[in-house]
C-alpha cells in the first residue's frame, strides 16, 4: 500500500491475505489444543448456579421450618420458583426438585439439563438440612 506525501509515494507496512490466514489457522490449532483442558473449568463455573440455588432452597426450607416446625416438599409453600431451564427457553442449566421432606429433614437435588463436557454424564448436586451442597454425580 502506498500513500502520497508531498508528491512522494511512501510504502506503508501491511499484512497480506496469506499471512492473516496463517495466523488464524495457528490460533485455531491452539484453541483445539487448549479446549479439553478448559472443560473442567467451564463445568465448575456452571455448577456455581446449582450451589447458589440449592442454598436458596435451604434458606427457604429453614424459614418454613421456623414457621411450621417441619420441612416442605412443595416449592410453592417455600415461596421458591425454580428458574426456567435452557430447554424451556430460560437461562438455568439445572432442574431442581425436592426429593424428600419430613419434620426432621429434607433433601433437594439439582440435576444438569446439559452435558457440559460431552461425556454423557450429567452433573448432580444435592443439599439437605445441614446446608452444605454436595456433588453426587461429577460431570
Amino acid at each position: 500500500m502506498r500513500t502520497k506525501t508531498h508528491g512522494v509515494y511512501k510504502r506503508v507496512p501491511a499484512f497480506n491475505l496469506q499471512e492473516m490466514l496463517i495466523v488464524l489457522a495457528i490460533i485455531g490449532i491452539l484453541l483445539l489444543i487448549a479446549l479439553p483442558n478448559l472443560m473442567p473449568l467451564i463445568t465448575k463455573a456452571k455448577s456455581v448456579e446449582a450451589q447458589t440455588q440449592l442454598k436458596a432452597i435451604y434458606n427457604a426450607q429453614n424459614t418454613y421450618r421456623y414457621m411450621y416446625s417441619k420441612f416442605s416438599a412443595d416449592f410453592n409453600e417455600l415461596d421458591f420458583e425454580p428458574p426456567k431451564t435452557v430447554n424451556e427457553n430460560g437461562t438455568a442449566n439445572y432442574k431442581y426438585e425436592i426429593i424428600e421432606a419430613s419434620n426432621s429433614g429434607f433433601k433437594a437435588r439439582a440435576e444438569a439439563v446439559t452435558d457440559f463436557n460431552g461425556n454423557g454424564v450429567f452433573n448432580v448436586w444435592e443439599i439437605d438440612e445441614n446446608g452444605v451442597p454436595k456433588q453426587t454425580v461429577k460431570d
